[in-house]
């Protein structure tokens, strides 16, 4: 049961974002939504606003955004088509910038939770190197061997690779003194016995929450490189019902998991969307720069039918994916 709640908030945090996010910009530019709809399937409430129907439906699974000339000609002056370049591109990127926010935000909520390793040092181990040379509760780590130390990965950058003696600066009382610690391995790694002091701080976990974000969108944008260039083989990828069965698997694994897969996907749509795909958004936006130029070369019924070959490719691929999920599970 908890599996099937916590796929259910992914999909929403996932899906009902992006669909805000295009909901947000198209009534910034004055583009017309025919409706907003929380959910997919039928409709379980209705209200009718001065333009746009807003419905819950009975799937808690995302939502959509409709708006006017979306898809399909329109003589409204408030239709999609009918808006200038940059207000339809405004609208077609706010979806994937709401995934990126959502990202942010979890990954900054997950840290503040969590709290950030500081350079002050809170706890010495006896008879281990930093105690036999002196370290003491609340020295701030300056630097090793002339090397700033900005945060605690900085450290342990420092000391790694070899037992040689470092020279390690700290402030204590305001003073700044120099000490000599010689590491010992441990499990591969150097270590001289301390532990940091941990921040809660929501400036420091926003921090860490965009540093993250990037950190992850590096990573994202390497593995398309990868199955761009077959070193990632089509079999690898995976679709709703593995990302259910990566839900199960983050249960497990506890709550910090889970609020770190649901960035890491969000990211992953907001990239996979941008995409110049016919019928993803970022193929969308290439059409309207291509139709910048090119006038009325390519017709809304034209495009129309491209994107539609698109989302038919789309659903092919899906299928693809959830075949392969499937037989994951099943072996």
């Amino acid at each position: 049961m908890l599996t099937i709640i916590l796929a259910i908030v992914l999909f929403v945090l996932l899906i009902f974002p992006h669909e805000l996010g295009h909901f947000v910009a198209a009534k910034a530019v004055g583009v017309r939504v025919n409706e907003f709809a929380f959910g997919m399937g039928p409709a379980l409430y209705k209200k009718q606003g001065r333009e746009t129907l807003y419905s819950i439906r009975a799937f808690p699974v995302g939502g959509y955004c409709a708006m006017e000339g979306e898809n399909e000609e329109s003589d409204e002056e408030d239709a999609f088509v009918n808006k200038p370049a940059w207000a339809r591109i405004t609208v077609l990127v706010a979806g994937s910038a709401m995934n990126v926010l959502i990202a942010i935000l979890v990954l900054s909520i997950m840290f503040g939770v969590i709290g950030a390793a500081t350079t002050t040092v809170d706890r010495v181990q006896k008879g281990m190197p930093a105690a036999k040379a002196g370290l003491s509760r609340g020295d701030r780590i300056v630097s090793v061997d002339g090397r700033e130390i900005q945060k605690w990965s900085d450290l342990s950058t420092a000391l790694s690779g070899s037992d040689d003696t470092r020279s390690i600066t700290v402030t204590r009382n305001g003073t700044e003194k120099t000490l000599y610690v010689t590491p010992v391995k441990q499990d591969s790694r150097y270590v001289i016995g301390i532990t940091p002091m941990v921040t809660h701080s929501p400036l420091l976990a926003v921090r860490n929450g965009i540093t993250g974000s990037w950190s992850m969108t590096r990573s994202l944008f390497g593995a398309l490189k990868q199955l761009a260039t077959g070193h990632v083989k089509a079999d690898d990828l995976s679709g709703p019902v593995g990302m259910v069965s990566l839900v199960h698997q983050t249960e497990k694994a506890g709550l910090i998991n889970f609020f770190y897969l649901v960035a890491l996907i969000s990211l992953n749509l907001a990239i996979f969307n941008m995409l110049p795909f016919p019928a993803l958004d970022g193929g969308r936006i290439l059409f309207v720069i291509i139709r910048l130029f090119t006038g009325k070369a390519i017709t809304d019924r034209q495009e129309a039918a491209v994107h539609g070959a698109g989302m038919a490719l789309l659903l092919l691929l899906m299928i693809f994916v959830t075949w392969n999920d499937i037989e994951r599970l099943l072996t």
